[in-house]
């Protein structure tokens, strides 16, 4: 067995059916295309992108490894430490927008509620709060935020506590 399908051997079947499906989409030579949905495919999994996992998209995908650091370190998407894996990240858009109408006491409402401030995982690993966003370019729903990527806009901290109290 080679080291390249050692660390390719990393990627769940979940994650290497996710991939395989984006690389359909792309041309046999554009397998950088899919790099964001196997890093997101990774996150759906793990709930972070570890170095490992990072080396074993840039395997499966023959890309450098450098390539996946610096696309997994670019975008605010990905959660790179274990220690930010909460089963739910919940991220704030704080631009001014979203300033204007609430999102800092949408964020002070959020710490309360469950007891951690930004950048904190709950102790339970259920929620994890992700420092404040710049733009999650939903302008015209301000204020919003999102909770493993699915958008919640026109917030209230009633709705709030809807969207977080149905999570399981």
């Amino acid at each position: 067995m080679t080291e390249l399908s050692r660390k390719a051997d990393l990627l769940s079947a979940y994650e290497r059916e996710e991939i395989d499906r984006w690389l359909e989409r792309y041309p046999k030579d554009q397998k950088q295309s899919a790099l964001l949905a196997a890093l997101r495919a990774v996150m759906h999994e793990d709930h972070y992108v570890s170095i490992p996992k990072m080396d074993a998209v840039a395997d499966y995908l023959g890309l450098d490894e450098i390539a996946v650091y610096e696309v997994a370190s670019f975008y605010s998407m990905y959660e790179l430490d274990e220690k930010s894996a909460g089963r739910y990240s919940i991220s704030v858009c704080t631009n001014v927008s979203c300033h204007l109408r609430g999102s800092g006491e949408i964020v002070k409402h959020i710490e309360t509620k469950l007891g951690v401030k930004t950048g904190e995982t709950t102790a339970d690993g259920k929620f994890f709060i992700k420092v404040e966003e710049e733009c999650l370019a939903a302008c015209s729903g301000a204020p919003m935020m999102q909770v493993n990527h699915v958008y919640h806009t026109d917030l209230t901290t009633e709705k709030v506590d809807e969207i977080l109290d149905g999570l399981e």
